[in-house]
């Protein structure tokens, strides 16, 4: 591993990229810590306590996505989730809409177009939660006129900074992504977990030697669920592939056996981050109508509790199998196979081949999802039981993110050290 971390080092793109991703995170991070202008930070702090019914229900899930930034109303508040949920609807979309599917069929250029339309819904989307953080705050009594301006002018310029802040965001992590090392979006979702960790290990050790107790018992579990999170993620099922024997030129190519790997976990932490965004888009809503009741309940029952727990895992197992289906097409694989002369022992070329991947894909995408449902839910469950702050900052779904955003940031610098023939972190 230290072998590999200084051959990075040594190769001058590679340490680039990754001195810049790192920039690029510490900059995110001190936008993070930067206010509003004209912030009552006494209020907020009264708005977001554990007594309030508010942070307990829908608040806390939107605090908890923006790494605490939106507790206190800083510039990067609303945190990465516009862009999140921009990126499920337009990818959802692509299976509805004709005319997106042909673009997301036509390459580069097509995916360009696609992340164009993303921005733009970005940009409404982070327009519209400031305006209703706005009129939340406003509900709960919280008043930003500082300095005796006039508060029209105060709404305007916390509107258009949180607007601009997540456009900011949006804009760090596709610079992450086409400039640094691994997937920006990811990456930033990270920082946001990590941020947390320090202040709930506080919180829980700080509830006398019962807590420390129950810190210590949180971090063993964790380091056992660790390697069957890597055991997952690293998984493979390998389709046996053979080749046939043809004359290119004055050549015999072919003739060989391989295999067809696919991952057992094929679409990685997407499900869990997919699914939680869904969850958060009724607190989202909730925010335009903080004055009506059952709005609230609604976005803090979505928030937790049972009914969260049950949509999470449907939610969880229905985005593994949609996403999976989008970044794995078994017709594709079957026809490049067929044309390349490849084919399954004991399988006929082409739709036979197809629905044999297909069916693979699916029984090993089931168990896959059901760990990563599992893994989601049962710290909520207990969290909700006892209390503990570390359980809900460093729970199942935060390990299964970080375990997974390392993983293929690793893997993307393996790829690099391998270009220039150095041994990777993976044996």
């Amino acid at each position: 591993m230290l072998d590999a971390l200084k051959n990075a080092f040594r190769i001058k793109d590679l340490r680039e990229k990754i001195l810049f991703t790192i920039a690029m995170l510490v900059l995110y991070r001190i936008g993070a810590h930067v206010p509003v202008p004209g912030i009552p930070f006494g209020e907020m702090v009264d708005l977001f306590s554990g007594d309030n019914s508010v942070a307990a229900g829908a608040m806390s899930l939107l605090n908890l996505f923006s790494g605490g930034a939106l507790s206190y109303v800083s510039v990067f508040s609303l945190g990465i989730m516009p862009y999140i949920t921009s990126s499920i609807i337009l990818q959802m979309l692509q299976s509805v809409v004709p005319s997106l599917h042909e673009l997301a069929r036509e390459g580069e250029v097509g995916q360009t177009k696609i992340t164009q339309y993303s921005r733009y819904l970005t940009l409404a989307l982070a327009l519209l939660n400031s305006i209703g953080y706005l009129f939340l705050f406003k509900g709960y009594g919280i008043n930003f006129n500082g300095a005796g301006a006039p508060e029209v002018i105060f709404d305007i310029m916390i509107v258009g900074t949180l607007t601009a802040g997540a456009m900011l965001i949006m804009w760090i992590g596709e610079l992450i992504t086409q400039r640094g090392i691994g997937n920006g979006m990811s990456l930033i979702i990270f920082a946001n977990i990590m941020a947390g960790l320090p202040a709930a290990i506080i919180s829980s050790a700080s509830e006398g030697t019962m807590g420390i107790v129950v810190t210590v018992v949180i971090f063993v579990i964790i380091l056992c669920v660790i390697p069957l999170i890597v055991y997952l993620e690293r998984g493979q099922r390998r389709i046996p592939v053979s080749y046939a024997k043809r004359v290119v030129g004055r050549r015999m190519m072919g003739g060989q056996t391989t295999y067809l790997p696919i991952k057992v976990n094929t679409a990685g932490v997407v499900p869990i981050i997919f699914a939680s965004a869904l969850l958060y888009f009724p607190a989202q809503l909730a925010v335009f109508f903080p004055g009506v009741g059952w709005v609230q309940a609604v976005a803090g029952a979505l928030a937790s509790g049972w009914i969260n727990w049950i949509l999470n895992v449907v939610l969880i197992v229905f985005f593994a199998y949609f996403y999976t289906s989008m970044v794995f097409n078994p017709d594709e694989t079957a026809d490049n196979l067929k044309k390349q002369g490849g084919f399954i022992p004991g399988v006929r070329p082409g739709k036979a081949t197809a629905a044999y991947i297909k069916n693979a894909l699916n029984k090993i995408t089931l168990p896959s999802a059901i760990f990563l449902a599992l893994i989601a839910i049962v710290p909520s469950v207990v969290f909700s039981f006892t209390g503990n702050q570390l359980i809900q900052s460093f729970g199942g779904t935060s390990v299964l993110i970080m375990v997974g955003v390392v993983l293929d940031t690793l893997a993307k610098v393996e790829s690099q050290l391998k270009m220039y023939d150095y041994d990777g972190f993976f044996k």
